[in-house]
């Protein structure tokens, strides 16, 4: 999107503009610290924050509702002021530039990446002239379920509050906000050459306030920081700067003292704009977890792989039998499902929820991604440890229990377990990696046991998940194709240009692609939910590298660039788009969007005339 033409008719309620216009997803900026995210419209509301981590209940949730469920608008007084938008260079540091009739000035916003700071800041630098600024904040803690006791306490000319509510205590320091109604208000003048600073920080209520920190140094320590860590990303090829952008996406998605890895920062934004598909992110999935690891060690970041493992020993410590799809950012196993009447939903699109009901799923997908994942990591020079080895042992153990277990595939459908073509093939890979540590690693185990189980499966697929049409079916009891099969040859068990690959795709052209964007499947088959939903950007991502691989370069150039161009003026991405209306959907950023963008980009890059087929 366009950003100087996004600031016309944008905005929840923002000083002057219509409280009932939503805001489009792809108008959203990200600030990160790493432990958690925030959410900035262009028309300078933050409208989603949770605070002290990722899954924290949120203190700004308009994004939910509307302001009166929290926000914090900073921008001018002019109700025509125009914006654009930037990040600092490779940073998270955002910064909206306003211009007015009298004057210019810009808004830098970002969460400190220093340990011990849980805040946003928000510097206001004059450029020209003299602007006007407005701040707004409405503070909502818990999910907009409780408006916090606010009082003024700022000492010796300095102006702050503090608002407390259960748990929950915030002090913002900076121009004193007045009282009014449930909200504070500020409002200013910047001239050319002048700074103002506003400062929110988060603390436990039963604490005394954090006390105030030096701006610009954390600033610095902030923009140098994530300087560095984008410095060290090997990218090349056509897309460098996205491809630096999706794997720092990563990275701000990853828990800094955890090594927990969330899908995306934000809960309940719809599949299906008003619908009910609206599921909670902020969780760590195993496969979505292991793909971010690979992308990690592709682009150079071995680090990444010890932390990560590390993370994996601790979530899963204990039975096998007991492995989860998904934990929470520190491992924790118990992610119930509710719904939530104080948050109205993304424009009305109901219930929000809360945790994760697909917690609970068995996905036999899920060992065959953690397989791949630890072998990448281990080709790359990662050594094994006697734990970490002796975990995928007793993962296998487990696998040759569940083999004969039909699954509800990659997708979480919440119809009836099916035995799921591409479920299947991730078994196969996952017996094949620990075959490949025995032959190739010098590490001890079943070989027998894992080669039958491995030649077992195969054989399985072979006969009851290949149509008579000649494509992999979506499972062993249907015609119908699904995008997850686009990940076959991905993991070796296929190659690209295998004849019934290539039928997959003309069948997937032919029956997933409406309007030239690939859908997961046809949610009239085994979804078991109402309402449908718009194509998977992941998805359409996995087939510029299949048609990169076998031969249609010009096709994989074309759906690239029709892919990239969705990105917003950041280079963010969601979980899913809506060709009809142009718009972004589901929850943002989205770890597997970006992550697949990344894979895409590395598909035509070994794939370029000159280069050796990665087929």
């Amino acid at each position: 999107m366009d950003a100087t033409s996004a600031t016309l008719g944008h905005g929840v309620g923002r000083c002057c503009h219509n409280p009932r216009v939503t805001t489009p997803i792809e108008d959203y900026a990200l600030l990160s610290n790493c432990r958690s995210a925030a959410l900035v419209s262009s028309q300078g509301s933050i409208d989603w924050l949770c605070l002290p981590r990722y899954d924290s209940g949120s203190m700004f949730g308009a994004l939910l509702g509307n302001e009166s469920h929290g926000a914090w608008s900073l921008r001018p007084a002019d109700p025509d002021a125009r914006s654009t938008r930037r990040y600092d260079g490779d940073t998270f540091v955002l910064v909206t530039r306003w211009e007015t009739s009298t004057g210019i000035a810009d808004v830098y916003d970002a969460m400190p990446v220093d340990e011990g700071i849980e805040a946003v800041v928000r510097r206001v630098v004059g450029v020209a002239g003299a602007v006007d600024f407005v701040s707004e904040v409405r503070l909502r803690f818990d999910y907009a379920r409780a408006v916090p006791w606010v009082q003024q306490v700022g000492q010796g000319g300095e102006h702050a509050i503090l608002a407390v509510a259960g748990p929950d205590a915030v002090t913002i320091r900076g121009p004193r906000l007045i009282a009014t109604d449930t909200a504070h208000r500020g409002r200013w003048t910047t001239a050319a050459g002048e700074s103002v600073d506003s400062v929110l920080m988060w603390g436990p209520s039963w604490q005394k306030a954090p006390a105030p920190f030096n701006v610009e140094a954390a600033l610095e320590r902030t923009r140098e920081w994530w300087a560095a860590w984008a410095d060290r990303v090997q990218a090349a090829g056509t897309h460098p700067a996205l491809v630096t952008r999706s794997l720092m996406v990563l990275r701000a998605l990853t828990h800094s003292e955890t090594g927990g890895i969330v899908a995306a920062a934000t809960t309940s934004l719809p599949e299906a704009f008003g619908g009910s598909r609206n599921w909670d992110y902020r969780y760590v999935w195993l496969r979505d977890a292991a793909l971010t690891l690979s992308a990690y060690i592709e682009h150079g970041y071995l680090d990444a792989a010890h932390r990560w493992r590390d993370w994996l020993l601790r979530a899963i410590a204990g039975d096998p039998a007991d492995v989860q799809i998904m934990y929470g950012i520190a491992g924790e196993r118990d992610l119930p499902e509710r719904e939530i009447s104080s948050l109205p939903g993304y424009d009305g699109a109901a219930p929000v929820r809360i945790g994760n009901g697909a917690v609970d799923q068995y996905q036999a997908d899920v060992i065959g991604e953690v397989m791949v994942a630890l072998d990448a990591a281990r080709t790359a020079g990662v050594a094994e440890t006697t734990f970490s080895w002796a975990l995928q042992r007793a993962l296998l153990a487990q696998l040759v229990k569940w083999v004969d277990r039909p699954d509800l595939g990659i997708w979480e459908m919440r119809g009836d377990p099916h035995f799921f073509t591409h479920s299947r093939a991730m078994i196969w890979a996952a017996f094949d990696r620990g075959i490949r540590a025995v032959e190739e690693g010098g590490l001890d185990g079943e070989l027998d046991t894992w080669r039958q189980m491995r030649d077992r499966v195969r054989a399985e697929i072979d006969a009851r998940g290949v149509h008579q049409g000649g494509w992999f079916t979506q499972h062993f009891d249907t015609d119908e194709v699904d995008a997850s099969l686009l990940v076959l040859p991905q993991v070796g068990f296929c190659a690209y240009d295998d004849p019934r690959m290539l039928a997959t795709v003309a069948r997937m052209e032919e029956t997933l692609m409406p309007h030239g964007w690939l859908l997961r499947y046809r949610t009239t088959g085994v979804d078991g939910l109402a309402g449908d939903e718009h194509p998977f950007l992941a998805c359409s991502f996995w087939l510029v590298g299949q048609y990169a691989h076998s031969g249609r370069r010009d096709d994989a150039e074309a759906l690239m660039h029709r892919l990239t161009s969705v990105a917003n003026d950041l280079g963010l991405l969601s979980e899913e788009y809506d060709p009809v209306t142009g718009r972004q959907a589901g929850n943002t950023p989205q770890a597997l969007s970006h992550l697949a963008l990344v894979g895409a980009a590395d598909a035509l890059d070994k794939t370029a005339p000159g280069r050796a087929s990665g087929s």
